[in-house]
């Protein structure tokens, strides 16, 4: 058996681990990246469309462009890579963490490091996640899957598709499909307001005249060997109104139905996790319950952009590096993060006082008009105007340290969203 030794561990080779990567090694700590996949980048490797690194490099770049740059960063900056790689187990043993990998190549191996980085990234809930009752046949993929036997594989999935759910995956697959040959005849969406980004149905679903149903679901797939039609009803108040069902020819159906984020590892070694992102409970320096363990990008929470990834992989990193070198580990006293009832969540869940903070949130509401206010106590520290607020889209604000000079340990920062009537 092996036995490794690093400063930091970065778990996962997407995005975010490879950019916290190059953050902790440019810092001069020993870094390794441990990845599952034969290739660092993560799914940035199968979306071969364009439109990501504008925020962080200033350039319109396709997926694997995007990936190529922040692997050669990390590699420059002397980070090491265990490939093919899957970590078993994660033990916390105070000064250090024990990961127990194993791979093909080289078995069972023990890294020791300092810290870890959770950067694992999410995987994205399928047919059995909602129940949706019908044969089971061929033609029934996930947006993903569709995504990387088209781009990767080079294989058609199908002649005539309908996608199930508005997320960002699912709307540039029906643009794909589409390019493809594929005859898109319909997203079918749950909630009153698409899922995915405005930019994404205009360009995806309008330019290509491809019908949406907002307040539809699917309620059964029909098939013998191979998926037939599909049954979709309007919805009242979540239940489907049969008598309004009608149904669609088809051959593929996709599901596009949002992200889990990978945290089985997490659990097991005791980080807790926040029941409304189903990433983990982290502080104002992106650091879980369990000291030593960060956490960074979708694994967190579901970011819009890669971009905004990349730059919380960047103070991720900066966080740990900060951490390793403190002479005096103990916890650093914060207060907690509140959301009034028109926002989903807000992260990190505390912050520190008289500290920068970078805080993103996820609102309830679909508005042309609203405010963001921000309360530390009774006072308020913010307020900021914000246009076309929705779901779909998040939220990213940053306080100044001169903003929460003033505030003491226990004081909660208290994010509220109010609708302004026009």
């Amino acid at each position: 058996m092996k036995t490794l030794d690093y400063d930091i561990a970065v778990i996962g080779g997407g995005a975010a681990g490879l950019t916290a990567a190059y953050g902790c090694a440019s810092e001069g700590m020993k870094t390794v990246v441990i990845d599952r996949e034969e290739t660092p980048g993560g799914v940035l490797l199968q979306c071969i469309h364009n439109g990501f690194g504008l925020h962080y490099f200033n350039a319109e770049l396709t997926g694997p462009e995007y990936a190529a740059r922040v692997l050669k960063q990390a590699e420059d900056a002397g980070a090491s890579f265990l490939l093919s790689s899957t970590v078993m187990k994660i033990e916390d043993c105070g000064a250090e963490k024990i990961l127990t990998v194993y791979s093909r190549a080289d078995g069972v191996t023990l890294v020791h490091a300092k810290a870890v980085i959770l950067a694992m990234g999410c995987r994205e809930r399928c047919r059995g996640n909602l129940g949706i009752p019908g044969d089971r046949v061929a033609g029934i993929f996930t947006a993903g899957l569709a995504q990387r036997l088209l781009n990767v594989e080079g294989c058609l999935p199908g002649r005539k598709a309908v996608i199930v759910g508005s997320g960002d995956i699912g709307l540039i697959m029906a643009r794909r499909l589409t390019w493809c040959g594929i005859e898109v005849k319909a997203v079918v969406e749950i909630m009153p307001y698409p899922s995915g980004l405005s930019r994404n149905i205009a360009q995806c679903l309008e330019d290509f005249n491809i019908p949406l149903y907002l307040s539809t679901g699917v309620t059964n797939i029909h098939g013998r060997d191979r998926v037939e039609s599909v049954t979709v009803a309007p919805l009242e108040n979540g239940l489907p109104q049969m008598d309004r069902a009608w149904k669609i020819e088809c051959d593929t159906v996709l599901f596009s139905v949002g992200l889990i984020p990978e945290n089985e590892l997490a659990k097991e070694c005791g980080v807790a996790l926040n029941p409304v992102t189903n990433g983990a409970w982290v502080d104002g320096n992106l650091m879980t319950n369990v000291q030593g363990i960060f956490s960074c990008g979708n694994v967190l929470h579901v970011h819009d952009l890669v971009d905004f990834v990349s730059e919380e992989a960047l103070r991720c990193a900066a966080c740990a590096v900060k951490w390793i070198r403190a002479e005096k580990k103990d916890p650093v006293l914060q207060g907690k993060t509140m959301c009034g009832e028109h926002l989903r969540y807000v992260v990190p869940n505390s912050y520190v006082p008289a500290g920068d903070g970078h805080f993103y949130m996820r609102p309830k509401i679909v508005a042309s008009a609203a405010e963001l206010v921000v309360r530390a106590g009774e006072r308020v520290i913010l307020r900021k105007k914000l246009r076309w607020v929705k779901p779909a889209e998040m939220i990213a604000v940053n306080l100044p340290a001169a903003l929460t000079a003033d505030c003491t340990a226990g004081e909660n920062l208290n994010f509220e969203l109010e609708e302004v009537k026009a």
